[in-house]
């Protein structure tokens, strides 16, 4: 992702509806895990890691770009710059990655999963979030260099792979689909922008009444899963 694109999405992390309502959704993926060594790849502005943290995790972010290192460095974070397909750790020392919103970033999406299958201990999970439905492509997917969306067989296929084995696959911003989809049909470019509070304040009351619907099967803007690795 551009620098100018991490730094604005550090810079709305802390308010906006979207990356609140995912901070949730983590905290409630953490429930009844015992905490350890946890990996938090693409962290941007560590908002993740510090959720981790607080959770008990013994959690450190890692960067590819200097720009998002610079700001997890800035929010005190021990930041690793790495790339995810060549994770510095070595094998099976972690019991938790985190990587949300950064598979579809990157052309060997199956080198990233092979390598967490690696640091991963047995028993250990991978927590993923990515972009889904290739329909919903967009001017906002080429601005923050997407690669790909993924279909629940696509994201399924990767993460099934090297002892890993997906527990579960969910679908979020379910009811808010209809309004990204128009949305991007019109979008000229990233979608990460500030939004008066009013409108912020809405958009974050639907994603959380969503928290208790049955539509988690349905069709949504992104897709969660819930990875084990189990050799």
């Amino acid at each position: 992702m551009e620098g100018t694109e991490v730094r604005k999405l550090a810079a709305l992390e802390d308010k906006h509806w979207w990356y609140k309502e995912r901070r949730h959704l983590l905290a409630q993926m953490l429930k009844g895990r015992t905490p350890g060594k946890a990996l938090d790849i693409g962290a941007a502005g560590g908002g993740n890691t510090r959720v981790l943290r607080d959770h008990g995790w013994q959690a450190s972010p890692l960067e590819y770009g200097a720009d998002g290192a610079e700001v997890a460095h800035e929010r005190g974070l021990p930041v690793m710059r790495a790339d995810a397909t060549k994770l510095p750790l070595a094998d099976a020392s972690l019991d938790l990655v985190v990587a949300f919103d950064v598979l579809e970033h990157l052309v060997d999406d199956d080198a990233c999963v092979r390598e967490v299958a690696r640091v991963l201990r047995p028993g250990g999970a991978f927590l993923v979030a990515v972009p889904c439905d290739p329909k919903l492509w967009s001017a906002h997917d080429d601005a923050v260099d997407h690669v790909r969306r993924y279909t629940r067989q696509t994201l399924h296929a990767v993460l099934e792979r090297d002892g890993m084995h997906v527990e579960s696959m969910d679908s979020w911003n379910v009811l808010l689909r209809p309004v990204v989809a128009l949305r991007r049909k019109k979008s000229s470019g990233s979608d990460l922008d500030d939004m008066h509070p009013v409108v912020n304040f809405g958009l974050q009351t639907i994603v959380a009444i969503e928290r208790h619907l049955p539509v988690k099967s349905l069709p949504g803007v992104t897709l969660f899963a819930e990875v084990r690795r189990t050799a």
